[in-house]
This record gives C-alpha cells, sequence and structure tokens, in this order.
C-alpha cells in the first residue's frame, strides 16, 4: 500500500514515472529513486499516515481557496480558473485586475454562466472548477488579480500577462542572416589585461570583429563566483546568477584608477609589473594570482570612492546609489554573502567553507546574528555591492558600444541551468532549492555515464508559490546587458534529471516543471528587454520542449558535428532550420582541430570516460567515417580544398565554417578556438579534477588571430555567404 501511495504522491510532486533514454529506449524510474527524491523534497516517505494526509492536504488545497496562487494568461488563453461551491453557482463573480504600472480592470458574471472545467466532491460538499474570462487588452506584465463571489470574501493571486512568443530582432523578423564569434572570456589574452580576458577584452573582440560584419560575440556565463575563493571558477558552477563575476573587472579603465595617483603608482611598481607579466604570460589561468593582484587594486579603489565620490555625493555617487536602489534587497543579500564568506575564510583558512559549514546563526539570512554582522562590517558588505556596480556599467558599456559599432545583436551571454550550492543564491533563497538532489543528465553519447553536475534543483512546487519570482528575477539579471540569451539546458524548463544524493548519476529521475507558465515569463523578460533567446537543446530533447521553442520562438541550436542523417552522412547547409544558431562545436565538445585528428578521443581515453575498451574502438571507427562523411559534403558544396590530402589545417577550418556560414540558420557562431586552430577542448564534461576546465587560455591574442590574413579572409567568405 505504502508504494502505491508513494507513487501518487511522486506523480502530485512532479516525479515522472518512466522517460526514453538518447537511444529511444523506454527506462523506468525505480522505486528507490522515487522515494530519494521525494525525500530530498522534504515529503514524508515512511508512514503511510503520514503519505495519506499529504495527499489529501494536496487535493484539498485545489478546492479551498478560490484562486490558484498564480495564474499566467497570454494571447489565445485569457482565462483564469476559479473554484466555486455547486451551491453558489447562482451568484455573481466580480473581479479586479490591478495592473503593475496604474489603473484597474474590472468585470462580472454568473457563476453559472462560466465554463466548468472540472467538478468534484469535497469532504461531503461538491465543487467546481470554472474559467472566469478576463478582458483581452490586458498589458502584457505581472498584475494582480482579485476575484470575489457575492456574499463572500475577496481573494487575490498573481496575474501574469505574457506575449506568445520572444522577442526577435527586426533584422531576423525580415530573413537576414547574421553571424558572430564565441569567446571563452577568460580565455582571452591581451598585452594589457591582468592575466585574465577581462570587460576590455570584450571590447576589443566587438571592436575588432565587427568591421568585418559580425552581428554578436558570444560569451560563457558571466555569473558571479566567489571573490575570497577563486579556486571555485566553473562559470557554470556559480554563486549566484544574479549578479556578475567581478574578476572580469578591468581596473585601469575604471575612472577611479584614472583619479587616484596612488593607486597607478602602486601598479606601476617593478614588482606589481613582474606580477602582471607572469599572470599574462601562464598557460593556464592563475586565478588565485589574478584575485590577489585585483582586489588589492580595488580595495584601494574603493577607499578613494568613499572619500571622492560618497562623501561629497558626486554623479558618480549618485549613479551607485541608483543602482543600488534599483538591484534591492537581491544586492544586499549578495554583498552581504560575500562579505561573511570572506570574513569566516580569513578565520579559518585551512577549513572548507561555504554557507551550509557556517555558524548555524549565520546559515539563516534573517538571523539576528546576519543583521548584527551587516552593522559591524558595512563597510566591507558596501564594498562587495560596489563592485557589482562596477561591473554592471562596464559590461553595459561594451553592449552600448556593440550597437554603436552597427551590430544588430552585440553581446550573446549565457544563462547557467543552475548555481554552486554553497554560493549566495542558494543562501539567500533557501526554500527554493533543494540540497537532497542534485541537477545532471541521464547516459547520453557524450556521457555515457550520465552527469551529476552537483547543482541544487529549484523545487517546482516552491516556484509556483512563490508566484515565479524567483525565475523572473533571475531572467531579467541575465537580460539585462546582452542582445541574445543562450538558455543552458533549456529542457530544464520542462523536466530536469535529479539526482539524490549519495546515489549515481544513472539512478536520478526527472521532475517536471511547469513549462507553459516558464515559458510565459521567459517571453515576457525577452520582450521588456529586447533580447533574443536561444535555447540550448543538445542531448536528449522531449518532444514538449521542441513544441515548445518553436510556439515561443525560442531559437534552436544546431551544432555541425551532430548534423547528420541515419546514413550517416552530414546535412545539407539549405537543410538547416530558420530559427536556429548553427556551430561547429562548443565548449564541451572538441574543437575542430581536436576533432579531425582525434586528440579528443584518446584525452577521454586517458581519463578512462570509456565505458570499455569497445566502445572506444567503436567512437574511433564513426570518427573515421565522420572525416569521410565530411570531405563528401565539402566536396558537394565545391569546398574542399585543391590538393586536400587529409591533413587538418587552415584550408580545411576554412573550408568547414563556410560550409556551415551556407546554413540556412538565422544565426552562425565561429569558435575563437577554431580561429586560433587550437587542439585542446575548453571543458570535458564527465570531468572535474581530471582535467584543466574552464582554465586554458587561447593559444596567442585575440586580435592577433583576427589580424591574420586566413582568418580575414574567413570572415570575407562567411560574410558573404551569409549575405
Amino acid at each position: 500500500m505504502l508504494e502505491s501511495l508513494l507513487d501518487q504522491l511522486a506523480r502530485k510532486r512532479g516525479i515522472g514515472d518512466a522517460y526514453h533514454n538518447y537511444r529511444g529506449d523506454l527506462m523506468t524510474i525505480s522505486a528507490a529513486t522515487k522515494r530519494a527524491l521525494l525525500v530530498a523534497m522534504g515529503c514524508p516517505v515512511d508512514d503511510v499516515g503520514a503519505v495519506e494526509d499529504v495527499l489529501r492536504e494536496h487535493d484539498a488545497e485545489r478546492w479551498r481557496s478560490l484562486l490558484e496562487p498564480v495564474a499566467v494568461v497570454h494571447p489565445g488563453r485569457d482565462s483564469v480558473t476559479i473554484a466555486v461551491a455547486v451551491a453558489a453557482l447562482e451568484r455573481d463573480v466580480s473581479f479586479t485586475v490591478q495592473l503593475e504600472h496604474g489603473g484597474e480592470r474590472h468585470g462580472r458574471h454568473r457563476a453559472a454562466d462560466l465554463h466548468e472545467c472540472e467538478r468534484a466532491e469535497v469532504a461531503g460538499h461538491w465543487q467546481t472548477r470554472r474559467a472566469l474570462p478576463l478582458p483581452v487588452d490586458l498589458p502584457h506584465g505581472y498584475h494582480t488579480l482579485q476575484v470575489a463571489i457575492d456574499g463572500g470574501g475577496a481573494e487575490r493571486c498573481a496575474l501574469i500577462v505574457a506575449p506568445r512568443t520572444c522577442f526577435e530582432p527586426s533584422v531576423l523578423r525580415t530573413g537576414e542572416r547574421l553571424w558572430g564569434v564565441a569567446v571563452q572570456l577568460y580565455t582571452l589574452r591581451s598585452a594589457r589585461n591582468w592575466g585574465i580576458g577581462d570587460f576590455a577584452d570584450i571590447e576589443a573582440v566587438v571592436r575588432g570583429c565587427a568591421p568585418a560584419g559580425a552581428a554578436f560575440v558570444g560569451l560563457n556565463p558571466l555569473h558571479a563566483l566567489f571573490p575570497s575563493n577563486p579556486g571555485q571558477f566553473s562559470p557554470y558552477s556559480a554563486s549566484s546568477r544574479h549578479f556578475l563575476n567581478v574578476l572580469y573587472l578591468a581596473v585601469e579603465a575604471l575612472p577611479e584608477y584614472a583619479e587616484s595617483e596612488e593607486v597607478r603608482a602602486l601598479v606601476a611598481t617593478p614588482e606589481f609589473q613582474a606580477e602582471l607579466a607572469r599572470l599574462r604570460a601562464t598557460e593556464a589561468v592563475d586565478y588565485h594570482g589574478v584575485a590577489r593582484a585585483k582586489f588589492a587594486v580595488l580595495e584601494r579603489l574603493f577607499a578613494h570612492f568613499q572619500r571622492e565620490h560618497l562623501a561629497h555625493g558626486t554623479d558618480r555617487a549618485r549613479a551607485y546609489a541608483a543602482f543600488k536602489t534599483e538591484r534591492g534587497a537581491t544586492l544586499r543579500l549578495h554583498a552581504l554573502h560575500d562579505a561573511l564568506d570572506e570574513h569566516l575564510r580569513q578565520r579559518d583558512p585551512e577549513r572548507h567553507w561555504g554557507w551550509p559549514a557556517w555558524p548555524e546563526e549565520l546559515r539563516d539570512p534573517a538571523h539576528v546574528a546576519v543583521a548584527a554582522f551587516a552593522r559591524e562590517h558595512a563597510d566591507r558588505v558596501e564594498y562587495y555591492a560596489w563592485l557589482q556596480w562596477l561591473a554592471d556599467d562596464q559590461l553595459r558599456a561594451v553592449q552600448t558600444l556593440s550597437r554603436d559599432l552597427g551590430m544588430a545583436i552585440g553581446l550573446y551571454g549565457d544563462y547557467a541551468v543552475g548555481v554552486n550550492p554553497c554560493g549566495a543564491e542558494t543562501w539567500s533563497d533557501q526554500a527554493l532549492y533543494r540540497k537532497g538532489a542534485g541537477v545532471g543528465a541521464p547516459p547520453d553519447a557524450l556521457a555515457l555515464k550520465g552527469q551529476d553536475w552537483g547543482i541544487p534543483p529549484q523545487d517546482p512546487n516552491v516556484l509556483r508559490a512563490e508566484h515565479y519570482q524567483p525565475i523572473r528575477r533571475l531572467l531579467a539579471a541575465s537580460l539585462r546587458n546582452f542582445g541574445a540569451l543562450r538558455i543552458d539546458h533549456v529542457m530544464a524548463f520542462f523536466r530536469q534529471w535529479w539526482v539524490p544524493v549519495g546515489l549515481g548519476a544513472t539512478d536520478g529521475g526527472y521532475v517536471h516543471y511547469p513549462i507553459d507558465d516558464l515559458m510565459s515569463v521567459l517571453a515576457l523578460e525577452s520582450e521588456r528587454h529586447h533580447c533574443l533567446i536561444v535555447g540550448e537543446d543538445l542531448g536528449t530533447v522531449p518532444p514538449e520542449m521542441g513544441h515548445a521553442m518553436a510556439e515561443r520562438a525560442v531559437y534552436s541550436y544546431r551544432v555541425l558535428l551532430f548534423e547528420k542523417h541515419g546514413d550517416g552522412t552530414f546535412r545539407a547547409p539549405g537543410d538547416y532550420p530558420r530559427r536556429a544558431i548553427a556551430t561547429v562545436t562548443t565548449h564541451d565538445l572538441p574543437t575542430l582541430k581536436g576533432y579531425w585528428t582525434a586528440s579528443d578521443i584518446e584525452l577521454r581515453q586517458r581519463l578512462a570516460l570509456y565505458p570499455s575498451d569497445e566502445m572506444h574502438r567503436h567512437v574511433l571507427e564513426e570518427r573515421v567515417r565522420d572525416r569521410h562523411a565530411m570531405l563528401a559534403a565539402l566536396r558537394w558544396q565545391g569546398l574542399l580544398p585543391e590538393g586536400f590530402d587529409g591533413s587538418y589545417g587552415d584550408a580545411l577550418a576554412h573550408a568547414i565554417q563556410v560550409y556551415l556560414a551556407r546554413s540556412a540558420s538565422a544565426l552562425v557562431v565561429l569558435q575563437a578556438e577554431d580561429l586560433a586552430g587550437m587542439a585542446d577542448p575548453v571543458n570535458v564534461p564527465g570531468t572535474s579534477h581530471e582535467h584543466a576546465n574552464w582554465q586554458r587560455k587561447m593559444s596567442a591574442d585575440l586580435l592577433e588571430v583576427f589580424a591574420r590574413p586566413h582568418t580575414q579572409r574567413l570572415f570575407e567568405d562567411v560574410r558573404a555567404a551569409r549575405a
């Protein structure tokens, strides 16, 4: 009996029964996995009576309230459901919509005249759910709906009115095909940065490729990491997606740097210059060294800002105050987290810190001890808020420049699927994140052992109870400085693979999310920020997600290396979908050179990522077939280099990238590593310490790569192919 009840509870909490794997086989979620996922959600699993109570409460809650916590409507769906006692059907239902920016809309209907959606007997009384029509001309936005039945009290709920589709730039709506260059910002080398790519380097890349006709520059996630723990550097395991990684600050471009003779003198010393030269010369980013150099200067610049700007209420001080007002409590909590994290690491540097290991009274942002810390360390909290303002200001300036230079999109950002369990985002909203599980992926062709990314999932039931405010704020923060945004693992809007703590990645299960509601919030925020949305839909993609992306004008991801027919031949350029971004490869895949030389396969073999020697041989044989198929595709397009001898070089790279540029997809992106002819991958999925992920730098200054004759020829041919 208990197992049957747990199955019912699992379905009500969004846990799936089965799924189709990447081969198309039907896989069943085990009872043990369901039980572990329910535990992660805070549900009882051992007591029959307790489980029955939860099920009864879940069913009763739907009928107890007149309104759901949140209602989402859009063109074609302009009604909300209300719960009405059958005995009250002859009464009138009145409603008021309080608009987000002021004003109201009213309406009144007889309950019996409303369309019935559902009827049930609850505690001996018949209840019905009816569709309450709303005005069809409600403006898009976040409103409040108040409903009352004559003779009863009024109830309120959040009302989200969203566009049907996400924003698309006019140049794409009229059929143009654009192209751009993608970079991993931290990898960029330059003669002026401090050992890591920074916001000034993005500006240089924009200036370098905009004149060649590029419409955008793609970036890795720029989310905030851990200033006091530079060794935690994965851009896909951020402290918070609300804010930015302050190590990307271009220190010498700050107005305070120009104003402070003392700081400039410090940086000019032989010792400091020698350290900067060392940081620039390393093969991999020395995150600890970069942090020491940058923060030593930024702290002095903050003291200057306090003396020269805050103390005198300058225009710059007012701009900072406006930023703090705009970002509100979210910024305050983020800065407070960074100050606390720094304080505790300095007090006990040998301990593995992170808020779950903090003293108990500091784990709760609302605790009096946290408030006391904020008062006693107000300057330090202010410092971390100031750093976020600087980062936001520099990034926004680059986006403004890109549009001024004629780029139709400008910066193309990346929104990670989740965050580090020990960061500011989870500390600030602990009710939302379930620490008893991690998000990952079931086994697929890229990661045959499955993946557990170690990032805590958001509970879809809590998301709905909180009126989708958490996802709204996250999207708004990520869209604010970009012209396009890549949604990492977009399938998470429909379902996420939860891996219970203590189990392997293959023992996870899918938890489902309210896809229509979440995509509506995405569309509304996309419209508000005039930002194109690209969904990274690689891997196991359920048909529901594909339909939702098509309906919402979310652009798909198309990777040349995967675009093959069943017989192994590569898809013709004209057969690519229009609403898509096409690329040769990605940060999770081999570079073009690594792919052609199969060095990625040997790397994965050394890292023991193949389940068997037989699988290793199979992958090698498939790669040989793929190379022949690629050559056939190039030959058919008239792009095969004359006298080609089979080896990798500039001519082959040129041909493959022009082949991609001929695709029908609206967007095409060239990878910086392929422009430089690099072999090593940025990241190897399924590894952490086994491979130097997120550390290796570009083999050359990207502007030098842009200036090479063969790169200029490539840009010209790509531009012509996209015309």
